[in-house]
C-alpha cells in the first residue's frame, strides 16, 4: 500500500501534503458544522507529536473548537506514522475495541 501512496516519490507526496495543509482554503476548518446533528457519531484525528509537516498544535486547536472531533496524539510518531505497524495496529484496536467510539 505504501508504494501507491508514494508512487510519485516521497518528496512529491510530502509536497502535496504541505500544499493541502498550508494552501488557501475556501472555508476555515473550525467553521465546519457537526455532521452528526444528533450527537451519534464522531470524527477521529490521529496526530504524531513529532510531525514536522503538520504541527500538533493545529489539530489540537481544531479539535478543541469542534467537540465532535476526538483527538488522539501519538507521542513518538511523526508525519508518516501510518507506515509503522505498531501505530496502525493501535489505531485499529482503538476503533474496534473502544466502547466510547461506538456510542
Amino acid at each position: 500500500m505504501q508504494e501507491k501512496i508514494t508512487q510519485q516519490g516521497e518528496y512529491e507526496s510530502l509536497h502535496r501534503d504541505i500544499l493541502s495543509a498550508f494552501g488557501k482554503w475556501e472555508f476555515g476548518p473550525t467553521e465546519i458544522e457537526n455532521p452528526f446533528p444528533d450527537d451519534n457519531g464522531s470524527v477521529h484525528i490521529w496526530q504524531g507529536f513529532e510531525d514536522r509537516i503538520i504541527p500538533y498544535t493545529l489539530n489540537r486547536y481544531i479539535s478543541q473548537k469542534l467537540p465532535w472531533i476526538l483527538y488522539h496524539e501519538l507521542p513518538h510518531a511523526g508525519h508518516l506514522f501510518l507506515f509503522k505497524k505498531n501505530e496502525c495496529e493501535s489505531i485499529v484496536r482503538a476503533l474496534v475495541l473502544s466502547p466510547d467510539i461506538s456510542e
